[in-house]
């Protein structure tokens, strides 16, 4: 088991220091441009990355929703839901944490809002609560789905990382202006950590959207989608 949390938590410390350093560290710089496509490609990428390199050994969900939604499915043992929670949630703090301390090695650094998500003032583009619960439900019932079936044994042998990376990809292109996209409850907590606009009084909304959300996607999978 000891090795299985290891991977979680490297996983989803890649996740966020990826991710939200692209954000933090290169989207609003001007000569590199990257914007909301940079930062959508990265976190797709971290994902895809991670997934070869660890999926072998714990899974590689790097995200408390998807070990939700995979429990829901059948996929996943209930049992070890908590300990991979808790392996997903520090490696995510732990991810900010190292992201934290090279950003604010530059004068003038103002963490602001770290990366962190949030709705209505804290939403990139004032996207109000109820707009950023069904995103961020849709969404991650979405990505669930994808996972279930790039994963299920009669798919395509070596390529659900790619799948599951470039899904990743899409939900931050569509969500990233509402709630600058979470999925991800341990993505949300680690940046709202080191955030100094409030994300943290709101994070909860990341935490529990997300898990609906991902029980919604294994639900419909186990129910209408899944083939003996």
């Amino acid at each position: 088991m000891i090795k299985r949390l290891s991977a979680e938590a490297f996983g989803t410390f890649w996740l966020v220091f990826g991710g939200c350093g692209s954000a933090v560290l290169a989207a609003g710089i001007p000569e590199l441009g990257i914007g909301y496509a940079g930062v959508s490609l990265a976190f797709g990428l971290t994902v895809l990355t991670m997934a070869y390199a660890v999926g072998h050994i714990s899974g590689g969900h790097f995200n408390p929703a998807v070990s939700l939604g995979l429990a829901v499915a059948g996929r996943f043992d209930y049992k070890d839901l908590v300990p991979y929670w808790v392996a997903q949630i520090i490696g995510g703090a732990l991810g900010a944490l190292v992201l934290f301390v090279i950003a604010s090695g530059v004068t003038g650094f103002v963490a602001g809002g770290f990366a962190s998500n949030g709705y209505d003032t804290l939403s990139p583009h004032g996207y109000g609560l109820v707009s950023v619960i069904v995103a961020e439900v849709v969404l991650t019932a979405f990505f669930l789905i994808i996972i279930l079936g790039s994963t299920h044994k009669n798919a395509a042998a070596g390529f659900a990382p790619i799948a599951i990376g470039l899904g990743l990809t899409l939900i931050h292109l569509i969500s990233i202006p509402v709630s600058n996209t979470s999925v991800n409850p341990a993505r949300s907590i680690a940046a709202a950590l080191f955030a100094d606009n409030g994300a943290l009084g709101q994070v909860w909304v990341f935490i529990l959207a997300p898990l609906a959300g991902a029980a919604i996607g294994g639900i419909i999978w186990k129910a209408l989608l899944e083939r003996d």
